[in-house]
């Protein structure tokens, strides 16, 4: 019986989300072989620059799709928030994992600390520009600054005193186990969240049936489509950069509903719309809103972050 090999990042976030697989996956078939091997990231070694700087939106992924092309792992464990919204031709996403919940989470110096109550000027560390232009929006009297490195890292300088509060995505506080630190949730009505953020996506080659029929069964129908809209939304406006878009598809009652932002980088700007559909048309869900969002104008910030890149 073939020896299932998956592939990871080394921090210990990632480790946790492989194991959740791994664990699924031995649950399904118990005589299985599996073993994890790890792969270090352009996005885990370059941790001194902001993302957006770096000029790459695979900066988390290339190696490990650099071991699926060689067959050296069979399927790799991605956060799906990582994963560009368009794969190598021979690659695909061969199951989306049932969806943490995907709002952001503040954890503050001090017990109970939240954004509102924060003087002028507080320092606030965030890894993403979607987040720093959301809540500049409201919150205009805040810093916001770019923060890099592992979940560990990040914690570590919130403690040493180099921040006032960090915004950290609560999946990955909770996978932690750290949400007793968790000072604020951030409502979807201030900070949408990023697109796929919460999720666990297994990328795997489109040649593999076997491994395709393996992960089946860890798929969750509703999670995937949610996140095909919002990846369709995002694959229509993103260009060669990080930009500030979010998106969040929830599905109630047989009806999937997408809110979809582009803002301006200092958040002075900022474009939200939703959009309505079924879930089998959760692409055309996805790329009317982006479409709609166009038409308003938000073009204009996203060539204008594109030049800058």
């Amino acid at each position: 019986m073939r020896k299932i090999i998956i592939g990871t990042r080394g921090s210990r976030l990632a480790l946790i989300q492989a194991g959740l697989v791994t664990d699924a996956l031995h649950t399904a078939f118990p005589q299985r072989e599996i073993a994890l091997k790890k792969i270090k990231t352009t996005g885990d070694i370059i941790t001194d620059i902001p993302l957006e700087k770096i000029g790459d939106k695979g900066v988390f992924i290339k190696e490990l799709e650099s071991a699926l092309f060689e067959r050296e792992i069979d399927l790799a464990v991605h956060s799906m928030k990582d994963l560009p919204t368009v794969l190598p031709e021979s690659l695909q996403i061969g199951a989306v994992m049932a969806r943490e919940n995907p709002y952001d989470v503040v954890i503050g110096s001090k017990k109970g600390l939240q954004l509102a109550s924060l003087p002028r000027g507080a320092l606030v560390g965030s890894s993403s520009l979607r987040r720093k232009a959301q809540l500049l929006h409201h919150y205009p009297h805040l810093d916001i600054q770019s923060i890099r490195g592992n979940l560990d890292t990040r914690l570590k300088k919130l403690q040493q005193g180099d921040f006032d509060a960090i915004i950290l995505a609560f999946a990955g506080v909770k996978r932690m186990g750290w949400t007793d630190l968790i000072t604020e949730e951030i409502s979807a009505d201030v900070c949408l969240p990023a697109v796929g953020q919460g999720s666990i996506g297994l990328e795997i080659r489109q040649d593999d049936e076997e491994i395709a029929a393996l992960i089946n069964p860890l798929n969750c129908p509703l999670s995937e489509a949610a996140i095909r809209a919002e990846r369709a939304f995002l694959r229509k406006l993103e260009g060669g950069c990080q930009v500030p878009v979010g998106a969040l598809a929830v599905i109630k009652d047989g009806q999937l509903e997408l809110e979809g932002m582009v803002a301006s980088l200092d958040g002075k700007v900022l474009f939200r719309e939703t959009e309505k559909g079924l879930p089998s048309a959760a692409d055309a869900v996805g790329t009317v809103l982006a479409g709609r969002l166009l038409e308003q104008g938000c073009g204009n910030i996203l060539d204008q972050i594109r030049q800058e890149c």
